[in-house]
């Protein structure tokens, strides 16, 4: 890797560093969202950091691509890009989490789960546009379904989780049966950025 590219991953590795001591020092739930919504509106100011290989996208799907995974997975941050037409079924994550849009829009529209075991729509919706940041987590609301807002373009946004989001068992709505279904969401690339490679 060469000193100029590395240069160009600064915003991501400090903002490792950053969340590794975030959570090394506390595990409230509340003060973690609390202390790492500003250091993730740092990250999302600018895009030039994100690698293409991280970006890509493609027609009707989403692509969520690994940035870095905290050795005990205690967090881990993700760029999740939506390609024209994309949305994702009706899920939940089982752990707090901030979206941060980095570039176009999401929408997203909000779900309850009821104690008979349905998961009903809110009829709450939102748009998240460059800068604006989004928390998750049970105890805030956790079931959502998120599309791509924008017709002739690919939107993307960065994901930080209280775990490791694509190796963990998590929940989403069947459209057909309407029952909820055990799902792992993987990751779209077995690549991750090199954050440690000194400088050439």
């Amino acid at each position: 890797m060469t000193n100029s590219s590395r240069d160009s991953l600064d915003p991501l590795r400090e903002f490792v560093v950053a969340m590794t001591r975030l959570v090394s020092g506390t595990g409230e739930e509340a003060e973690l969202l609390r202390q790492a919504r500003p250091l993730l509106a740092a990250l999302i100011r600018t895009e030039g950091w994100l690698p293409p290989a991280f970006a890509g996208s493609q027609p009707g799907s989403y692509r969520q691509y690994l940035l870095h995974c905290d050795p005990l997975e205690r967090f881990s941050v993700v760029s999740f890009v939506w390609g024209q037409g994309a949305r994702t079924p009706v899920h939940n994550h089982g752990v707090w989490g901030l979206v941060g849009m980095l570039r176009g829009a999401e929408r997203c529209d909000e779900f309850q789960p009821q104690p008979d075991g349905r998961v009903v729509d809110t009829g709450h919706r939102h748009l998240l546009e460059p800068g604006m940041i989004e928390a998750v987590s049970p105890t805030l609301g956790d079931w959502h379904r998120v599309s791509n807002a924008l017709e002739n373009q690919s939107s993307i946004s960065i994901h930080v989780y209280g775990g490791n989001i694509g190796a963990l068992r998590r929940q989403k709505l069947n459209a057909d049966t309407g029952q909820v279904e055990a799902f792992v969401s993987g990751y779209s690339s077995e690549l991750v950025p090199n954050l440690w490679s000194p400088p050439a």
